[in-house]
């Protein structure tokens, strides 16, 4: 199908919205009346530059408090309606959307309505356009889709027909059944928004906090399927308000727009992708670093031993049990180091810049995100060096798909030459979840391509109160938790790069995994005792037990499912490690001891 965006769902001028919406691959846009009050652009202009940019103009809007009003009212606003068609002439816009009236002086007359709003649409087809009523979720006594409907069903002109938005219907909890009873040739057109599920005016809810279609809580999927029951043939049109997008960079909001009617396509059934190869595990985590000492010794610490190194390049592979990380120092791993403060200064360190996804079929994990508007990253690499593909996610993490001891597939580990002298060691160890921070504009187009490109499931969304704002955190993981990502955000620009991204180690006695780090000269993040005061309260523990998570600095948590012990060492650089037991089928990551862990960290820095 077609796919559309209105300009009000990205930031920057009327140019840079057009340029953003074309390089993304949408076939059209609906110019929203703002824009083109601010552009330079002459409508001329603006027809010409959709024409080279490949952009239909699909919907000029809005016109606001149009209907059911006293006739000298409606006199005055058929002239402002003159001006507006003559204006879409010269844009080259064919439908333009009228809103149901928020005015005091609208009447709550079905029949006054249906009688002007056909009179408008007799104007309206003098100049060739047509007119898509849409019901407000707030408006002064039209706001539901089927009361629209009535009314545009009782004026019974060619030219006016019904506009329905996802927001305006879901959000006020309207049942989409009802659609399909509306004539496909009289759905003019159709606007997507998801949004959270928030307790919250309606207006308010709608103006700062839409998203796109699979960022929120929204059944958009049901809707549009009703709707293309109704044999509509128009666009896929977003609209989204949204404070965050209105101040992120147009290009990449673009991009995480088309994604997502890429998806919402392939769950309805109008478009095929690739299918899913969904990861199986993690394969490798690769930290960059300016400096190797101080990792290697973190690493050392944990149990880890350093068995091989790669043939050509300085990325030595460190292993304990299932768990394998890279330490790369090379130059060309330097720029992923190159951090800033929440000041902005530049600030050299330590950082996680690339994961190992374990799948059973790379090559077509490859073309699902490609499909899927993920950019594959170019690789240097020598003719005999394993052909790994590799992906960037929003946030610039570099996602290579690896098929480990595979028959008949590229080993990323015969790029590595052994230490005979270090054997790896034999622990119980493995990657139990890589949490990843995101930047403060990404959090949601992090969680789509998640998702949709890795085929991972989105938990539930939890806030978590750090002692300088308020954390949002969202986990992805695979069916049967192999793979976990916790993706975590602050609350405001600046926010996220306080806090570091860290790797989990599962073990099955995380006591006895944190003796041998302290025994080993490591240092483990010191938590108040205040914490084990009120963890008496609330958990009873066998004698001596509680003692022991004091002296280690040991967090505790419980679910219906099993227990949770936890705890962290320093961080180097932007980078710290977790060391997990999971007992009994436990399911979280301990968000009720994020508070006290995120207040520790800010004391040790």
């Amino acid at each position: 199908m077609r796919t559309s965006i209105a300009t009000v769902s990205l930031s920057g001028s009327l140019t840079e919205k057009l340029a953003a919406a074309a390089r993304a691959g949408f076939d059209g846009v609906e110019i929203f009346e703002n824009d083109l009050l601010a552009s330079p652009l002459t409508p001329e202009d603006v027809r010409a530059r959709c024409a080279d940019l490949g952009l239909s103009i699909d919907l000029y809007q809005p016109m606001r408090d149009v209907e059911a009003v006293p006739e000298a009212e409606f006199a005055r606003n058929l002239r402002r309606a003159r001006h507006k068609f003559e204006l879409m002439g010269r844009l080259g816009a064919d439908t333009v959307l009228v809103c149901s009236s928020v005015s005091p002086l609208a009447e709550d007359d079905d029949a006054l309505a249906a009688e002007q709003l056909a009179r408008l649409a007799d104007l309206a087809q003098d100049f060739g356009v047509r007119v898509a009523y849409e019901a407000l979720a707030w408006g002064r006594h039209v706001s539901t889709y089927d009361h629209a409907w009535h009314i545009v069903d009782t004026a019974g002109h060619p030219a006016l027909g019904t506009c329905l938005d996802s927001f305006h219907i879901l959000s006020r909890g309207s049942d989409p059944k009802g659609i399909e009873d509306i004539p496909g040739e009289k759905i003019f057109f159709l606007q997507l928004a998801d949004a959270p599920l928030l307790g919250m005016d309606v207006l308010q809810w709608s103006r700062h906090h839409r998203c796109f279609p699979g960022q929120g809580g929204f059944d958009v999927v049901d809707l549009v399927r009703r709707v293309l029951h109704t044999g509509y043939d128009g666009p896929l049109s977003l609209e989204v308000f949204n404070d965050v997008l209105r101040q992120a960079a147009a290009g990449p909001t673009a991009v995480d727009a088309r994604r997502s009617l890429l998806l919402l396509q392939e769950e309805v059934g109008v478009a095929a992708l690739p299918a899913p190869a969904t990861p199986t595990g993690i394969a490798f985590t690769e930290l960059v670093t300016p400096d190797a000492e101080p990792v290697g010794a973190l690493l050392g610490r944990l149990g880890f031993a350093r068995t091989a190194r790669h043939r050509r390049k300085p990325v030595d592979l460190w292993e304990q049990g299932d768990a394998r990380i890279l330490v790369n120092t090379g130059p060309t791993a330097l720029p992923h180091a190159r951090l800033r403060s929440p000041g902005g200064t530049p600030v050299d360190g330590t950082t996680l810049a690339a994961i190992g996804l374990e799948s059973p079929d790379p090559a077509a994990a490859a073309r699902r995100a490609e499909a899927l508007l993920a950019p594959v990253l170019p690789r240097r690499r020598a003719a005999d060096d394993a052909p790994l593909d590799a992906v960037a996610a929003p946030d610039g993490t570099e996602l290579f798909l690896c098929a480990t001891h595979r028959p008949g597939l590229p080993d990323w580990r015969a790029d590595f030459e052994d230490d005979p002298h270090t054997p790896a060691p034999p622990g119980a160890l493995r990657v139990d979840h890589v949490a990843l921070t995101q930047p403060w504009h990404q959090f949601d187009e992090a969680v789509l391509f998640h998702r949709g490109v890795l085929g991972l499931d989105a938990q539930e969304s939890v806030d978590v109160a750090d002692p300088y704002g308020l954390l949002r955190s969202r986990a992805v993981t695979s069916g049967d938790g192999t793979v976990r990502f916790p993706l975590t955000v602050g609350a405001a620009p600046g926010d996220d790069t306080a806090h570091a991204r860290h790797i989990a180690l599962a073990t099955d006695d995380v006591v006895a995994a944190a003796r041998r780090f302290t025994a080993a000269g490591g240092r483990l993040l010191p938590i108040p005792a205040n914490y084990y005061d009120d963890l008496a309260a609330r958990f009873e523990f066998a004698d001596g037990e509680l003692e022991t998570y004091r002296d280690l600095g040991i967090l505790y948590d419980r679910d219906a499912h099993g227990t949770f012990r936890h705890c962290y060492t320093r961080t180097v650089g932007r980078v710290f490690f977790e060391l997990v037991q999971r007992d009994g089928g436990y399911r979280g990551y301990g968000a009720v001891n994020a508070p006290v862990r995120l207040a520790a960290q800010h004391t040790a820095r």
